[in-house]
């Protein structure tokens, strides 16, 4: 019987100094010797990809797309080749890989690359003769012709082989691709925190840890603003049935397990409360109340990679309705750029932006199919004077936009209405 594959990912707090690259080091090779075979993915060192990003914004307003990436990628190049000195330096045999090397392909967008496939033949190779294997997450290789290269020698081969980067958050998404193309065991993501909790515990101190949460709850709970886990990753988790455990860097801990849960009928159908600030509220006012005008004003921000997250347009009255949306705050400006032309070519009255809002979500399946959450939810916010601007729904999650100033009072709020704090032994025994 082969020895179990682990897929262990540190980010970049675990890793952001020659200390802890060192700790994090001996936690592999004390994994190592009890047997397991390891592939560990790495985040840049620290601050390393927004030291990197002021960088390039140093030197121009408008980086090449191919040169930013090229840039980015070798923050996690750092990272792994100082994680296997430290490992190779305990006795630990090891080898530092780039996405590329590791056989990771992807779909060729810079910036926001999708993996396209992995050819795992130069892991295995590794693995095979003993190595702890030390991926650079977050990026990956595209293979396209080269055009301009028409008329060389061999030209008719000729591809450009280019690194893309995967998006913030995307050495996540490389460990759980590398998990499910090797048929690891086990995939182990290291974090600052002990787990998935059922609200930020900064903001609620009794916030509890979760020894379980669906897959689709944490892709709700990630999208609406918690940092611990890339949405991408839950995804392909999901797809493939890996099951990911976050775990603490920090200490040895019980973590949170992101798989199917098989008792999600029996429990609170409120698992965590979700808050995001970078939002931005952006209104058309009265635009044209006609077919083809959403469109219009969603293509070109579609096309500039702009992600419009809720949506709502009022009843029309006299020819003309008033839309509105969100965006990522980071995004603004280049929306603004966008639109006011436009406003004007619609012959809308305006165009407003409000960037002084934030998101807060109460996330868990079944919510829709119960009634009162959002009745509780919303008469919760009432209670403590706080206005709703927008409200979004889906099967798992009830969304609105409040002030910014008041998102911290939200959430303590709903995390006390919706008793999260609550152990669920205690709660299922008093239900």
């Amino acid at each position: 019987m082969s020895s179990p594959l682990v897929v262990m990912k540190f980010g970049g707090s675990s890793v952001a100094n020659a200390d802890r690259i060192r700790r994090v080091a001996r936690r592999i090779a004390r994994e190592r010797a009890n047997g397991s075979r390891l592939v560990v993915v790495v985040s840049a060192m620290g601050d390393t990809t927004d030291e990197l990003l002021a960088l390039a914004a140093a030197i121009t307003d408008d980086p090449d797309p191919r040169e930013l990436d090229v840039l980015l990628a070798t923050g996690e190049h750092q990272s792994a080749t100082l994680m296997s000195m430290a490992l190779q330096s305990l006795g630990t045999p090891a080898i530092s890989l780039t996405g590329p090397q590791a056989g990771i392909t992807t779909d060729g967008t810079y910036g926001k690359a999708r993996i396209a496939g992995i050819d795992p033949r130069r892991v295995d190779a590794e693995l095979a003769q003993g190595k702890v294997v030390i991926v650079a997450g977050f990026q990956g290789r595209s293979v396209k012709p080269v055009e301009h290269l028409d008329d060389a020698p061999g030209a008719s081969d000729a591809h450009a082989s280019e690194i893309t980067t995967l998006g913030r958050g995307g050495s996540d998404t490389t460990a759980v691709a590398l998990a499910a193309q090797l048929k690891a065991d086990r995939c182990q993501i290291f974090t600052d925190v002990k787990g998935i909790y059922t609200a930020d515990p900064r903001l609620v101190p009794d916030a509890r840890q979760l020894p379980v949460i669906g897959y689709e709850e944490m892709m709700e709970l990630a999208h609406q603003g918690a940092q611990v886990m890339n949405v991408r990753a839950v995804e392909l988790g999901w797809v493939n049935d890996v099951v990911i455990e976050v775990l603490s860097s920090f200490e040895d801990a019980p973590g949170t397990e992101i798989r199917e849960d098989p008792l999600v009928e029996q429990r609170n159908k409120v698992r965590g409360i979700a808050h995001d600030r970078n939002v931005a509220k952006v209104t058309l006012v009265a635009v044209p109340d006609q077919p083809g005008v959403a469109r219009r004003v969603f293509d070109p921000l579609a096309s500039s990679g702009i992600t419009i997250d809720m949506i709502v347009q009022n009843v029309g009255h006299g020819g003309a309705t008033d839309l509105s949306f969100t965006i990522p705050r980071v995004e603004l400006a280049k929306a603004k750029r966008i639109l006011e032309p436009l406003v004007r070519e619609l012959g809308a009255r305006e165009l407003t932006t409000d960037s002084s809002v934030a998101k807060v979500s109460i996330v868990g399946a079944g919510i829709q199919n119960a009634p009162g959450y959002a009745a509780r939810m919303f008469g919760t916010l009432a209670d403590n004077e706080i206005n709703i601007e927008m409200i979004s729904t889906s099967e798992i999650r009830i969304t609105t936009i409040i002030a910014e100033d008041r998102v911290e009072d939200a959430v303590r709020a709903l995390h006390a209405q919706f008793a999260l704090e609550v152990p669920e032994a205690a709660e299922t025994a008093a239900g």
